[in-house]
């Protein structure tokens, strides 16, 4: 099994090499149309999902879509039976297809959805919903657990916070990204939405985040009462307004303690794990560099200088 994790943890990374990083990603996001933009892409590592003459939305799709084949090709390399990690730490993608089947009832035009293959946890049995409602039902009976609402806007947060609950449960390198990842989609619904968050919702993330920030009405005093793992993508953050830079905190964090995980020894699952950071990392770079290009990239001062905050 050892030999396995070595060969694992040296594929990852090389894997690793195949991506764009800040610079690259500056660069695209500087190109002054989305056309121009795809065409470097599409001879870039992204080249297995990436054409050119994609629209921005087919782009950006093919971009998650290649992260996800190299978690595949990850998975395959894995010992028997420790895939389980990498299936967790897909539950993204599966989120994502939700998201999209639940856009689709509601009378919206079919789109492509990720293939998930051995990392599915139950999409094929989700994929048949009709209904909010039945989405629902079909989440109680499955891994998932229960969103807690018929609503669309409900099973999609339920669902998010069910994956952190997962995620934080059974891989001990990311808890800290999901603690974190919890506080800001608590955050988001609760001070910048200033929506109801149900009791079954809060229920699923008490575990990440206690139950002490359900009174509080700022970002600081919401902050102060999540527990300290969930704390940090709020640092110098005051305004729900910048929850946005929350945001780019989180990823900055993960693609970080990704490249860490990556120097740890082969023999471990810290480099596999590392590798799917910062190559999801890299991927939602890359996703905001295309919309800048798509907006006139160099040429447009605002949008440069809001991607060079992120980047």
């Amino acid at each position: 099994m050892t030999a396995k994790w070595v060969a694992a943890s040296v594929r990852s990374r090389a894997m690793v090499q195949r991506r764009v990083g800040s610079a690259g990603a500056r660069e695209l996001a500087a190109r002054p149309t989305l056309e121009s933009a795809i065409d470097a892409l599409a001879i870039s590592p992204y080249g297995h999902g990436v054409r050119s003459g994609q629209t921005l939305a087919q782009a950006q799709h093919a971009v998650v879509a290649t992260t996800l084949w190299h978690s595949r090709v990850l998975a395959g390399w894995l010992p028997r039976g420790d895939a389980r990690i990498l299936r967790v730490l897909a539950g993204g993608f599966e989120v994502a297809n939700v998201d999209e089947r639940l856009r689709e009832i509601d009378g919206g035009a079919p789109e492509p959805t990720f293939r998930l293959g051995g990392l599915a946890t139950s999409w094929t049995m989700l994929s048949g919903a009709a209904s909010a409602a039945e989405m629902r039902a079909l989440l109680s009976r499955c891994a998932w657990g229960d969103p807690g609402s018929d609503t669309a806007d409900g099973v999609r947060l339920g669902m998010r916070l069910s994956w952190a609950a997962r995620v934080s449960a059974s891989v001990p390198q990311a808890r800290s990204w999901a603690a974190g990842a919890a506080a800001l989609m608590v955050a988001r619904e609760h001070l910048l939405d200033r929506s109801r968050i149900a009791d079954s919702a809060a229920l699923i993330a008490t575990p990440l985040l206690g139950a002490r920030w359900h009174g509080t009405s700022t970002l600081p005093d919401f902050a102060d009462h999540v527990p300290t793992d969930a704390q940090w993508p709020f640092e110098q953050i005051d305004d729900p307004g910048d929850l946005w830079r929350a945001e780019t905190s989180w990823w900055t964090r993960v693609a970080a303690d990704g490249f860490t995980l990556l120097r740890q020894p082969l023999t471990t699952s810290d480099p596999v794990i590392g590798a799917v950071a910062v190559l999801a990392a890299d991927a939602w770079l890359v996703r905001g560099a295309l919309e800048v290009a798509a907006r006139g990239g160099a040429s447009t001062a605002h949008a440069m200088e809001a991607f060079d905050a992120v980047a």
